[in-house]
């Protein structure tokens, strides 16, 4: 049974696409806290997960439930309030500056009809210096190089404050540092505000450094899932991969590398 901390609840999830079987009974429950990592080689329905899991596309069976209520019972601006979604890019369709890109991410807390007030722009100048584009509030969007995109999808993202965090490859366009950074920032938005991360990734080590469990995707239906440590072995992610994968242990952590 789900209990209060329980921000998302799969239960016998089903899912396709063209044809090919992602799921057949996927059940798994992520509470607040907790940061869940979805691998898998190209092709085995990570994104189409995450879409699923953003209402972005329909599931073929079971049901998704967020905060307790189905996850297509939320109206769209209260699904807006609840889940922040991270693509991996993203396009302007208007010229607009860093500081209102930003802005953006509270738009789903604004009364209707109503201008951000102090406290959105005091949160929102807090989530740019938190990606350190603090100093670029007044450019323009377009004159932005893709990481500093990417980091400004963070800051928006951060100024969104939902409850549950989907992530498409958050490393997209960054530097080695603030793929480490942007995470860390994440997790700690976890513990300050009872929220919950799934994010899809090809980045092992940043997996294994950063979840608590695994979503394991084998392209056959069958997925494995389990904590971080029982899931990320050379010989499971070998079979995943089709690829002879090592490992070597790196002070506290473990490293994993192709062979």
């Amino acid at each position: 049974m789900p209990n209060a901390s329980t921000i998302l609840e799969i239960r016998d999830l089903r899912l396709e696409i063209a044809g090919q079987r992602i799921c057949r009974s996927l059940s798994l429950q992520l509470h607040a806290g907790e940061c869940l990592g979805v691998l898998g080689q190209n092709g085995t329905g990570k994104t189409t997960l995450l879409h699923t899991l953003a209402r972005l596309r329909p599931a073929q069976g079971g049901e998704i439930l967020l905060r307790g209520q189905s996850l297509n019972a939320w109206s769209r601006k209260a699904l807006a309030r609840q889940l922040g979604v991270l693509f991996q890019s993203s396009t302007d369709s208007m010229p607009a500056s860093v500081e209102e890109t930003a802005l953006m991410g509270r738009h789903p807390h604004l009364p209707d009809w109503q201008w951000e007030s102090a406290d959105d722009m005091a949160v929102a100048r807090a989530a740019l210096l938190a990606v350190n584009l603090d100093t670029l509030a007044s450019r323009d969007v377009n004159t932005l190089s893709g990481g500093e995109r990417q980091r400004l999808a963070l800051a928006m993202l951060l100024a969104q404050k939902p409850q549950l965090y989907l992530l498409d490859e958050p490393g997209n366009h960054l530097d080695i540092a603030f793929q480490v950074k942007s995470l860390q920032l994440l997790r700690e938005q976890l513990a300050q505000h009872n929220a919950a991360l799934c994010m899809a990734t090809h980045d092992i080590n940043l997996a294994a450094r950063f979840c608590d469990r695994i979503l394991l995707l084998r392209g056959d239906g069958e997925p494995l899932m389990g904590a971080a440590s029982e899931v990320l072995t050379p010989e499971t992610l070998s079979q995943a991969y089709g690829c002879r994968i090592g490992v070597v242990n790196a002070g506290s952590r473990q490293v994993f590398y192709p062979e």
